[in-house]
């Protein structure tokens, strides 16, 4: 029985991982709010190595909806000023010489309806990646040889975590649709 605990809590911990990494992803969907995460994704060549903008240099939000990076070392602001125009951001940055400004244009509500389908259809991968989770716990269950009772309750269980889990998708999802939504 502990074996079958161990490998419970397993799983369980890659399902939370996969709701983290859905949360993670979320978070570089723009809503109308400035939101320095929304930099996650932007990376330099920085000397020779792909460096992540919010490591080489800090975020503010001086307004609702503006960020502003002041890297740590001005001659990478080209570097990031090309990179944020690169990017699927679609925001054009504002070169002031010892930073770049980004103002987050007002959404308009046909723009708003887009993301909350792209939240959708992120929110329909990490489902996919939880069932995925499930069905190798089934697996990791049946290889336990249990007798045949304990498997079925096991079984059970694992249907009850998964939709434990999708049931904190859609809690995630609806508040993110509702940030989005929001003017």
């Amino acid at each position: 029985m502990e074996e079958l605990e161990m490998t419970m809590l397993e799983y369980e911990d890659k399902m939370d991982k996969a709701i983290s990494s859905y949360e993670r992803e979320l978070s570089t969907v723009r809503t109308g709010r400035a939101n320095a995460a929304l930099l996650d994704t932007i990376s330099i060549d920085y000397y020779g190595v792909q460096t992540p903008v919010k490591q080489i240099s800090s975020i503010s939000i001086p307004e609702a909806n503006q960020l502003y990076i002041k890297p740590y070392d001005k001659s990478s602001i080209k570097l990031i000023e090309t990179a944020i125009l690169a990017s699927p951001l679609g925001l054009t940055p504002q070169n002031d010489g010892n930073g770049i400004r980004l103002v987050l244009p007002k959404m308009t509500e046909e723009r708003r309806r887009e993301l909350v389908k792209l939240v959708g259809k992120m929110e329909e991968a990490a489902k996919v990646a939880i069932r995925n989770i499930r069905r190798d716990l089934n697996d990791a269950i049946k290889k336990l040889d249990l007798p045949e009772d304990d498997e079925k309750g096991s079984l059970e269980d694992s249907q009850k975590l998964t939709d434990d889990k999708i049931k904190k998708l859609g809690e995630v999802t609806a508040r993110k649709n509702s940030e989005l939504m929001s003017i």
